[in-house]
């Protein structure tokens, strides 16, 4: 049985509005970076609550915290390659600072969920 459901957790539900806002910025970028970095931002945007969804099907706390590193992981990765983005100019300042306070929350968000499991 299903100890968590995952359309009901805070992390989940605040990580798919942060795929919804990668994916309107990265339609803003450059078309020779379609297979470069808009890809690595929108595949690593995209892992965050796909591993939360799958970590949250399996039976132990254990092996979710496992998913939830990798959540993690990609978030750190996600804000990586906002800040190319913005040294590439494809965002500005602002745009580059709301984004990273948004992953920092996601990245406090995680960790803390993980910390209580």
């Amino acid at each position: 049985m299903v100890k968590h459901n995952f359309r009901k957790l805070k992390i989940w539900k605040y990580s798919i509005e942060l795929v919804y806002k990668t994916y309107r910025i990265t339609k803003t970028f450059p078309n020779d970076e379609r297979y470069g970095l808009t890809g690595q931002l929108n595949r690593c945007s995209v892992s965050i609550p796909s591993n939360i969804a799958e970590g949250s099907s399996k039976s132990s706390d254990k092996h979710f915290k496992n998913y939830l590193e990798i959540s993690l992981g990609s978030a750190f990765e996600w804000e990586n390659q906002i800040i190319i983005a913005h040294g590439l100019e494809y965002i500005n300042k602002e745009e580059c600072n709301e984004l990273i306070t948004n992953i920092n929350e996601i990245q406090k968000m995680i960790s803390s969920f993980k910390e209580k499991l």
